[in-house]
């Protein structure tokens, strides 16, 4: 390991500083987290990574960051990556990484300008968690290390989280058997805290009376739940999609912020809104299904039988919807094929980060006009959009969304024709 002094160049993909080309004899790429594109700093170097010792030529949009946690000269949390990036910079530098992907595959749609995310607006995290010899740990990971930082604050998060955070880590502590890792997910819902544990050994029943115990002395938790198992349910978690309630199961997918969530239903729904039958692709607990069943017969197909129940009920106890029928599908070994779609007016799909490489390639050959596609990752967008595009689809416009706050991952909404 050497120590440097160096200029950044960029920001890349992760949001750490990039060094490029040759300086002084210093080849790059070098990938400095907590540094800004036209800043000179003195980094300690181990190959093409570089760790931050002193800034001589901050950026001028360079600001303080919010959170006490977010401190290079310490033990830095590694929940966020960008807190000392100015809003105009942050908000095009999210935007570029989707207009960076869709070029990368030949593309360029209009991109239209970030759909913006704000403090205090997490409804969902996934905390790692660790009882030591000294304490327990509830917080994030160092970034690229398993160390565990114990937070006491989280600008990102709800306030309705961080006021429970005491409360959060007394269960994780009840759970704790030995010195493993495991983590936390934590949603916020309509009925209180929705908590659930993945990683443990299977409780004892010491430790299922000891989790029951502190949940009872306790407000605001509705749920524990260990590897998908429920411990306890002092109330049934509720969540609210465009008016209908939805109980999900532990630990299943939701979005992360309320905000994002209503700007991705809205540019789906005011897309697909002629249509009379629609097909929602990976549809989870019904996040896009039981708002377009509002005006629209929906078929909703999804890969995990627990959240397609769920949908199912919240549908089938609401009123004024019509109707929705579901299908136990994985997708990815077992597509829809070209032939399926011909009772459908419009396709919506929001897949894992993977993407939907297979089934793209049987929507391409459909003659469905209409088509939503939601994404978490921008480059297998990208792959995804280029296999419509040549099979006869035009993108009208794609939307970068904001939904992990000073992080550099976005979400996406592209809009397509055909």
């Amino acid at each position: 390991m050497s120590v440097e002094t160096v200029r950044i160049a960029r920001l890349g993909a992760q949001g750490h500083g990039v060094v490029e080309g040759d300086q002084g004899g210093i080849k790059g790429p070098i990938y400095v987290p907590h540094t800004l594109p036209g800043e000179t700093v003195a980094i300690a170097r181990n190959g093409t990574h570089g760790a931050l010792i002193s800034i001589s030529e901050p950026s001028p949009d360079r600001i303080a960051p919010l959170c006490r946690h977010f401190d290079p000269d310490r033990d830095a949390c590694g929940g966020c990556s960008l807190q000392h990036l100015a809003d105009m910079p942050y908000h095009a530098f999210k935007r570029q990484l989707v207009v960076d992907a869709l070029a990368s595959k030949g593309m360029t749609p209009e991109v239209h300008d970030l759909v913006t995310c704000h403090p205090g607006e997490r409804q969902r995290l996934v905390f790692s968690a660790r009882q030591t010899e000294k304490e327990f740990l509830l917080g994030f990971n160092r970034a690229e290390t398993n160390h565990i930082i114990s937070i006491e604050e989280c600008p990102i998060a709800s306030p309705g989280i961080v006021a429970r955070l005491e409360a959060i880590r007394a269960v994780g502590k009840s759970l704790a058997a030995g010195s493993e890792t495991f983590r936390v997910a934590v949603l916020e819902t309509l009925s209180g805290l929705d908590l659930a544990a993945e990683g443990l050994k299977p409780l004892s029943d010491k430790q299922r009376r000891a989790v029951t115990e502190t949940v009872l002395t306790l407000r605001g938790i509705a749920r524990v739940s260990v590897n998908g198992e429920i411990v306890i349910e002092p109330q049934k978690p509720l969540i609210d999609f465009g008016g209908v309630k939805v109980s999900p199961p532990p630990g299943s997918f939701t979005q992360a912020t309320k905000r994002a969530e209503e700007a991705m239903s809205e540019l789906v729904l005011s897309h697909v809104a002629k249509a009379k039958r629609v097909l929602d692709l990976f549809a989870g607990s019904g996040t896009f299904s039981l708002r377009l069943a509002r005006g629209a017969k929906v078929h909703a197909v999804e890969g995990e039988e627990k959240p397609l129940k769920a949908l199912d009920l919240a549908a089938r106890s609401t009123q004024g919807l019509k109707p929705v029928t579901v299908e136990k599908r994985d997708l990815f070994r077992r597509p829809m094929m070209v032939s399926e779609f011909k009772n459908y007016d419009a396709v919506v799909f929001d897949p894992p980060r993977a993407g939907a490489e297979a089934q793209m390639k049987e929507l391409a050959r459909s003659t469905i006009k209409t088509v939503a596609a939601v994404s978490c990752n921008p480059v297998t967008l990208a792959r995804d959009l280029r296999i419509l595009i040549d099979g006869g689809y035009r993108i009208k416009s794609v939307t970068p969304i904001d939904q992990f706050l000073w992080s550099a991952h976005v979400e996406a909404v592209a809009l397509l024709e055909k």
